[in-house]
C-alpha cells in the first residue's frame, strides 16, 4: 500500500520560514520522484516542486524559485519541503505526491497524500 503522509504546516508571517515533510512509503521504483503541490480556493492547482529518487533532479515552479528547496532523505524516505521568503500568496493547502517516473512529475502523479495547510499572514 502507498503512503504518503504530509505534515509540519502552520501558521506563519511574511517573510518567515516552514518546513513540510512527506514519509513516503509502499513503493520502490527507482526513478520515482515525490513532488509537491499546492491549492488555494478558487485557484488552480499549482505544482511547487519536485524530486527524483534516482538522481535527485529537482523542478521548481517560478514561483518559488529561490525561496524554495526540496530535499530528501532516503534512510527516512522522507521528502521536505523548506519554504523561506514566505509570502501572502503562498498560502495553501500542501499535497504530496508520488510518480512512478520522474520525468512525470509534476505533469502526472499516481499516488497524492494527505494535504497540510499553510497560511501566511501579512
Amino acid at each position: 500500500e502507498v503512503q504518503l503522509q504530509a505534515s509540519g504546516g502552520g501558521l506563519v508571517q511574511a517573510g518567515g520560514s516552514l518546513r513540510l515533510s512527506c514519509a513516503a512509503s509502499g513503493f520502490t521504483f527507482d526513478d520515482d520522484a515525490i513532488g509537491w503541490f499546492r491549492q488555494a480556493p478558487g485557484k488552480e492547482r499549482e505544482g511547487v516542486s519536485c524530486i527524483s529518487n534516482s538522481d535527485g533532479t529537482t523542478y521548481y515552479a517560478d514561483s518559488v524559485k529561490g525561496r524554495f528547496t526540496i530535499s530528501s532523505d532516503n534512510a527516512k524516505k522522507t521528502v521536505y519541503l523548506q519554504m523561506n521568503s514566505l509570502k501572502p500568496e503562498d498560502t495553501a493547502v500542501y499535497y504530496c505526491a508520488a510518480s512512478f517516473y520522474s520525468s512525470f512529475c509534476p505533469e502526472h502523479m499516481d499516488y497524492w497524500g494527505n494535504g497540510t495547510l499553510v497560511t501566511v499572514s501579512s
